[in-house]
């Protein structure tokens, strides 16, 4: 299964106040898949993710949903279609966890209608999958970061939309809760072809896990396209001013950074490493 609703960028330009951050951006989003955006802190990965959101208005050009201006659309029905997880969300104060990802089913309900049966198996479901059930009747304020990271993550899956952007969804979660969050996804797409489309700082884990990589750079795309063509040394050059060696991952076969440092960096490149 898999979803055909078309998300892109045409001619995108995007800034706060005087300062201009996204400069004549095109992309397409291949639906159905996995998208990872990559890139140097402050090259515009979240400020372009929230304007696919529709949180901040294009200076110009503009983001299309299915041949639609996005900024145009009503807001129910972009809630039906897109979710999105914030980089820094904000719960109400004192609100439980239930309640929380409760709040998910929102774009589903009509004016003055029930709760339904639908909704608590989506709440049920997403709070399961997401390994928080049991903290269900728990306040937001009292869980740690990496739980409260994973209601988050709950709240977004609740939305059920066809397509989910999420900004840097494992932010404050350990190795293993990492792992665990983008196999999540990874499962969310392969079950229900949901289109995922998140920004991700580890270059290893966006490339294990993506089926499309987006590379900025000041603002542009620098490079897109399948893992293995986009992070190259070259790349990781241009986009991080980082010198690496890429080799393959044992594990997936796909790119593996390997960062060189002026430390512990002298030891003889493998054979075959680029």
């Amino acid at each position: 299964m898999t979803t055909d609703h078309q998300l892109s960028a045409q001619g995108l330009g995007l800034g706060y106040g005087d300062r201009t951050v996204v400069t004549d951006l095109d992309l397409v989003v291949p639906p159905g898949r996995v998208t990872a955006i990559v890139g140097a802190n402050a090259c515009g990965k979240s400020t372009l993710l929230r304007s696919m959101a529709r949180l901040l208005s294009p200076r110009e050009g503009r983001v299309v949903l299915d041949g639609e201006d996005l900024h145009r659309l009503p807001t129910k029905q972009v809630a039906r279609t897109l979710g999105l997880l914030p980089q820094a969300p904000v719960a109400p104060e004192g609100i439980a966890v239930g309640d929380l990802v409760g709040r998910g089913r929102q774009p589903h309900q009509r004016m003055f209608a029930r709760w339904s049966a639908e909704d608590d198996t989506a709440v049920a479901a997403a709070l399961e999958a997401t390994g928080t059930t049991e903290l269900a009747d728990r306040c937001v304020d009292e869980l740690s970061g990496g739980q409260r990271q994973r209601v988050w993550i709950a709240m977004a899956l609740a939305q059920q939309t066809d397509l989910l952007l999420l900004d840097e969804p494992t932010t404050y979660l350990d190795v293993a809760h990492q792992v665990e969050v983008l196999d999540l996804l990874l499962d969310l797409n392969a079950a229900h072809g949901t289109t995922i489309v998140m920004v991700l700082h580890d270059l290893n884990l966006a490339a294990r896990y993506a089926d499309h990589l987006i590379a900025m750079a000041d603002g542009r795309v620098y490079a897109a396209g399948d893992p293995g063509e986009v992070l190259t040394a070259e790349t990781v050059r241009a986009v991080f001013g980082l010198e690496c060696h890429v080799l393959p991952d044992p594990t997936s076969g796909r790119p593996m950074i390997l960062p060189l440092g002026r430390h512990r960096a002298s030891a003889p490149v493998p054979v075959g490493v680029a």
